[in-house]
Order: C-alpha cells, then sequence, then structure tokens
C-alpha cells in the first residue's frame, strides 16, 4: 500500500473518535490515496500530490453531518522527498 494504510488509518480514528456514528471504511490502493463523503469524492492525492490535513477531512466530515454542500479539498501537505 506504499504507507498509505497508516495514514488511512490514523485519518479513520480522528473521523471515528469526532464523528462515533460515521461510517469509515477504506480501501489501501498502490499510487493513490482519495476520500470519499457520503459518495462525492472531495480529496484525491493524485489530483494534489500530497496527503491531507486532518482539520480539512474533518471540517469536510462536520459539513456533511450538517447537510451542508461538502467542498472538495485542493490543499495537502507536501510529500516527503528524500534525496
Amino acid at each position: 500500500g506504499g504507507g498509505y494504510e497508516p495514514r488511512y488509518r490514523e485519518l479513520a480514528s480522528v473521523a471515528k473518535s469526532e464523528f462515533p456514528d460515521a461510517d469509515v471504511s477504506g480501501f489501501v490502493g498502490r499510487t493513490s490515496f482519495e476520500i470519499v463523503i457520503n459518495g462525492q469524492l472531495v480529496f484525491s492525492k493524485l489530483e494534489t500530490g500530497g496527503f491531507p490535513y486532518e482539520d480539512d477531512i474533518i471540517n469536510a466530515v462536520q459539513a456533511a453531518n450538517d447537510g451542508k454542500p461538502v467542498q472538495k479539498i485542493t490543499k495537502s501537505r507536501p510529500p516527503c522527498v528524500i534525496l
């Protein structure tokens, strides 16, 4: 999974702690890291080049929980590069 599973588990844990009734599930791929809320793609590592900030994910889940439109997340943490 390219090291994506720990990142997924961390975000899933944060989401479940903030929203205990949320149904959080995931699939660890080899090249992508995407987050879908209520069937809507809200974050894609392939599009942003990095991983999401936890606060942005929590805000998106909160908006969905409140019945508000969920905005696509376009900012990400810079990738780690080791030379």
